[in-house]
Parts: C-alpha cells; structure tokens; sequence
C-alpha cells in the first residue's frame, strides 16, 4: 500500500490536468450507502425492485411510492463531504485537477467547494415543475408530503435526477468526455464500473496514468496503470497538495 501510495502522489505531483471520475463509493464515508455492495441499496428488499422504482415509467404511473422511496432512501440532507471530496476541491484550488466528473447525486463535491464537476445523473438539489419548469430546492422536497406540487400552478415538481430509462444530458456528457480525453492523470473512485453508458466514458481516456481506486474489483482493472484496492476518503486523506 506504502508504494502505491507514493507513486499515486507522485503523478498527482506531476500533473496539471487531472480528471477525477467517482461513483457511489465517494460517498459512503459520509453515510450515504452504495447500491451495489452487500449491504447496498440493490440488496436490501422492496416490495419491487429498486431498479423499477426509481424508473421513468414508474415515476409517471405511481408518483407517490416514487417519492416515498426518494425520499426514504435516495436523500441524505445531513450528509457532510469527507477526505476525498475535501482532498479533490483542494487539488482544483490548487490548478491541478480540471474536473471532477460524477455519478453521485448528493452534491457533496460542490459542497466541499469543487467549482467544474460534470453531474452525469443529475442533481437531488435541483428539482423543477414538469408544467411550468419553476425551480426548487432540496429543502422543498424534504419537507413536502406525497407528491410534492408546484406553488405557482400546481404541476409535479420532479427531481432533476436521471431516473432509469432517462437519457444522459448531452452538454453534460460532452463536457465530461472533454475533460477526460484531455486529462493528463485520470483517477477513478469508488465505482464498480457497471453502470452504461457512465462507465464507458473513461475509453475516451488515452493517456498512461489511469488510477482504478475501489474497495473490489472492476471489470476495467486491465486497463489500469495503478489499482488500490481502498476506501478513497482514507486513501485520499494521506495525499498531500503540492504546487
């Protein structure tokens, strides 16, 4: 672990275009679960499977079980960044990473006060009326019951999230796919690589500096260059920012 730690510092020493690309692992040393772990919200049991609940169509057809599991499970208001989110806004401030490219939701990155982070599946903080496209908070979520309405003409206000059979948003995914195309250290975090299309975005990376960094292993550790198998808040925590 010592020397892959050092040469991670190293190369993060070395560079000034580094591409962060985390998934849920980022946050779970925040509190926030994960979906694809043992104890993982794709393993916990439902009356109909998550993947089904937190679907377009499911959305559309049974709107007040859609919300009741949201804000059950997929909203974590108390949650607080950690070393990773910490340790990445500090690299940004420091003109050493470009971007962090994201498949969370929770919004910690911003939190931690990461500035570039491309939000492939969209924001909880972010929720707009399907009518009349009025904008609202995390906060008016929260507090709503049911299904929660517009203020102004009583519209449903949905999260500005990617549910299942939603497409990525095209300026978002462009803007990642710059970022790491151009990224001289591109270091992945706390994902399983599972998810499409997501996951394929780290192909467009060319370079000879890919980081794989997750607790089990990827279907992509292959093609890595350096693999800790680690908690990334833990890992992240002893790198040190140098200009």
């Amino acid at each position: 672990m010592d020397g892959k730690l050092e040469q991670l510092q190293r190369w993060i020493d070395e560079s000034r275009r580094i591409v962060f690309f985390g998934g849920a692992g980022v946050s779970t040393e925040s509190g926030i679960p994960d979906f694809r772990s043992v104890d993982g919200l794709y393993n916990q049991s439902y009356d109909e499977p998550p993947e089904t609940i937190i679907s377009h169509s499911y959305f559309l057809r049974e709107p007040e079980k859609f919300f009741r599991f949201y804000r059950e499970k997929m909203l974590w208001p108390e949650a607080k960044p950690n070393a990773a989110h910490r340790k990445l806004a500090e690299l940004e401030q420091a003109g050493k990473l470009d971007a962090v490219v994201t498949q969370n939701i929770d919004g910690l990155h911003q939190a931690a006060g990461s500035v570039k982070v491309w939000e492939l599946h969209g924001s909880v903080h972010r929720n707009y009326c399907m009518e009349c496209h009025q904008p609202y908070d995390l906060d008016f979520i929260v507090h709503s019951e049911g299904v929660p309405r517009c203020k102004v003409c009583g519209g449903i206000v949905k999260p500005d999230v990617v549910l299942y059979e939603e497409a990525l948003d095209d300026r978002v995914v462009r803007g990642a796919v710059e970022a790491i195309a151009g990224a001289d250290l591109l270091i992945v975090g706390g994902t399983s690589l599972a998810v499409y299309p997501a996951a394929g975005l780290i192909n467009y990376y060319d370079g000879s500096r890919l980081v794989l960094v997750n607790k089990t292993p990827t279907p992509y550790d292959h093609r890595a260059d350096l693999i800790v198998h680690a908690p990334i808040g833990q890992l992240f925590a002893q790198i040190e920012v140098r200009a």
